[in-house]
């Protein structure tokens, strides 16, 4: 089956990882904005960035793709994707953009990212900023992952980009490819 790998990521979390990826594997990848016609691919390999809540160009690639063909998804973000609660709110912004007949049958996996404030652009450091008080008002017992996370980097330049998570995506690559 012929298959691409497209990732969506503004400051290269997702990128590092399906670069990383497509040596594992040999499929080729690109950034989803520059993907075109997908209609040559049999399944699509998407990794993207997490930020405000959707992920970085997964609904231009959902609305790409035409029936049949097979869809794998990554999501790259700041806080640990091993916390309950934050899987269970990344599976909802990857599921928010899915049609229904994907929703249920569409792999999901998550993979953690990196942050570097000096990088960031002036609105996602103004963003931040605002989200950095409002978690500060809280007590730390009563944080999500997220707001963990925001509190613990804010600031900072930190990289938790990890390679050894695609396993769970290999294997579901690995998979797909004996169908």
């Amino acid at each position: 089956m012929e298959s691409i790998i497209l990732y969506g990521s503004r400051y290269g979390s997702a990128q590092r990882y399906a670069q990383a990826l497509s040596q594992q594997t040999g499929i080729s990848a690109l950034p989803a904005d520059q993907a075109g016609d997908l209609s040559p691919y049999g399944r699509v390999v998407f990794l993207g960035g997490v930020y405000a809540g959707g992920v970085r160009g997964l609904a231009k690639t959902v609305r790409a793709l035409k029936p049949g063909q097979a869809l794998l998804v990554a999501t790259v973000g700041l806080a640990d994707p091993n916390d309950p609660v934050n899987a269970a709110n990344l599976r909802s912004f990857v599921r928010r953009v899915l049609p229904a007949e994907r929703a249920e049958t569409t792999p999901i996996f998550h993979l953690r990212g990196g942050i570097d404030y000096q990088r960031l652009s002036f609105p996602h450091r103004t963003m931040m900023a605002l989200l950095y008080r409002q978690v500060q008002k809280k007590p730390s017992e009563q944080r999500s992952a997220e707001e963990r996370a925001i509190a613990d980097t804010y600031g900072k330049a930190v990289d938790f980009v990890d390679f050894q998570t695609l396993d769970g995506l290999l294997q579901a690559i690995e998979k797909g490819s004996d169908a």
